[in-house]
């Protein structure tokens, strides 16, 4: 009997997977096992993947959104809580101190309690500080409130790739997983978007009992709705990653999210599920398992003697998975990782979130926001800043900027797979750094944000690639933890970043702007060293 004349156990027609334990009878009769990737080639490409794509990118937008709000509600709310530019440097920094706690703690949660779960609390901790912090009326309030949002976006933000990735086919995870990193083009386009209509309204302000409700307030609350619709979407249904469910020998379970993947993928066609199908065509076949599951590590319970011993085994238990992914195997390439990482991070974050106010800037000295600052602004002159009326060409400027991620984002979606993350993200890497040089170059304000939308383009192109190739180099026990300690290490630098920037961009522009470029180009020799993982299987 060929392959093609095997029966198969579960047909399309039987609902959404019906299991039909039936069995040949003889002597002859096999019972066949896939592999998680032949499982996943199995249930097909389509309307289910598509639906992912939206969810899970849906809820990466949101993401992006909570994060730049705070860098667009900066040229107006710095006057209405009488903010000094390193306030300003301490509050970008804030979100990012919680994404450094929130990115090690939900990483590893993830991966003991699966990926579905976490999610929907760190997108509803997300949304709900994010929307409560519209509240604050001091200075320190707000730091506190973004904070703990930061703890909800660190979460989601690494678990969210590990659970997308683990749903799709190893022949399309590159083009798909850049596909996903889009939609944080989409939040940045939406706050953006939201901050040029919302924040210049000033007719939007309203007395709420003592406070005066202004316009970036509302901002504030409208940037919240995302995170709390996509926390709701998850919670309705979302079905828990079939990877991990086989890892932890969840098998039935594994079985029931296949079957919904290939219901919705193969509604219209008469193409029936074989995963479980009876094998006669050797008798050197072997009876296995329905799906093959990895062995399980095995656990050893400990007894302590007092509450501390509990306590610094717990420690112990959490620091786990850094030991884990510097273990002799991945200890290279964890370290390179870890370098590309904070260059990033560093660079695109300390600019990304200042860009608003370098375009309030350059809107103000009419050159570029560097030429400007060494032409003789002086302390004074900081100190009698002016937010009111609101500069709109500011957010139309940085709509712009945010819309310049386009042509990056296509260009991931359409090379990743052909060209392998590991080109695309040493090449980026680069050109960012020659870009950002030319950002400190130029002497005007148009001049200023082309070289700004040039690197918009260029460096979205290194996120994509970094996102593939962080998911496709670690097991799946392993995946989501150890992104959320790149996550940790890549929130390090953006606190430096945003914090070196508010210390320097009044006293010297053009040593931030180029110490920016240099670690671009670090960041992009150190990826030189990468493996190379086009079309990898996942482990």
């Amino acid at each position: 009997m060929s392959l093609r004349d095997r029966e198969p156990l579960l047909r399309a027609e039987e609902g959404e997977g019906e299991f039909l334990d039936r069995k040949k009878a003889g002597r002859n009769s096999h019972q066949a096992a896939l592999t998680f990737e032949e499982a996943v080639e199995e249930t097909g490409f389509g309307t289910f993947h598509a639906a992912l794509l939206i969810i899970c990118g849906w809820a990466n937008a949101s993401d992006a959104v909570e994060i730049v709000c705070v860098s667009f509600l900066l040229p107006t709310a710095r006057c209405d809580l009488h903010l000094s530019t390193a306030d300003m440097g301490w509050l970008t920094a804030s979100i990012f101190l919680g994404m450094m706690i929130g990115g090690y703690i939900w990483g590893v949660l993830a991966d003991l309690k699966g990926r579905q779960r976490i999610l929907v609390f760190s997108l509803a901790v997300n949304g709900i500080f994010g929307a409560v912090s519209s509240m604050a009326s001091e200075f320190w309030q707000f730091l506190l409130l973004r904070f703990i949002s930061g703890i909800g976006v660190g979460g989601s933000i690494p678990v969210i790739f590990s659970y997308f990735s683990e749903f799709q086919p190893r022949n399309k995870r590159g083009c798909m997983v850049s596909a996903l990193a889009t939609f944080w083009m989409t939040g940045n386009i939406i706050a953006a978007g939201l901050a040029w209509l919302v924040i210049p309204n000033t007719s939007l302000n309203f007395q709420l009992g003592s406070m005066h409700f202004q316009s970036w307030r509302l901002f504030v609350m409208l940037c919240s709705v995302p995170s709390l619709s996509s926390a709701f979407i998850y919670a309705l249904g979302m079905p828990e990653s079939p990877k991990y469910l086989m890892e932890a020998g969840r098998e039935d379970d594994a079985l029931r999210v296949f079957q919904r993947m290939f219901y919705w993928n193969n509604r219209r066609t008469a193409r029936s599920f074989s995963m479980l199908m009876t094998l006669q065509d050797s008798d050197l076949l072997p009876k296995v398992e329905r799906l093959l599951i990895p062995p399980a590590e095995k656990s050893s319970s400990k007894f302590y003697d007092s509450p501390v011993d509990r306590f610094l085994g717990q420690i112990m238990k959490g620091l786990d998975p850094i030991k884990k992914i510097l273990a002799h195997k991945l200890r290279l390439t964890s370290i390179i990782l870890g370098v590309i990482f904070f260059s990033i991070s560093f660079g695109y974050y300390g600019l990304w979130m200042w860009f608003p106010e370098l375009l309030k800037r350059m809107e103000t000295g009419g050159g570029s926001a560097c030429s400007s600052i060494r032409n003789g602004s002086s302390e004074e002159d900081a100190k009698n800043i002016t937010c009111y009326p609101v500069k709109t060409a500011v957010y139309k400027e940085g709509f712009i900027i945010a819309a310049a991620n386009l042509p990056g984002n296509i260009f991931s979606i359409l090379l990743m797979d052909v060209l392998g993350g590991k080109l695309l993200l040493c090449a980026s890497l680069f050109l960012s750094g020659v870009s950002v040089f030319f950002i400190w170059e130029v002497a005007t304000k148009t001049q200023s944000l082309i070289m700004s939308c040039v690197f918009s383009t260029i460096s979205v192109i290194a996120w994509n690639s970094l996102d593939v190739i962080g998911l496709e180099l670690y097991p799946t026990h392993l995946r989501s933890s150890a992104l959320g300690v790149f996550s940790s290490i890549s929130r390090i630098a953006s606190i430096l970043g945003n914090v070196v920037f508010g210390q320097l961009v009044d006293m010297n522009c053009s040593v931030i702007i180029l110490l920016v470029a240099v670690i671009f180009f670090i960041g992009g020799l150190a990826g030189l060293k990468l493996p190379n993982t086009k079309h990898i299987e996942l482990s």
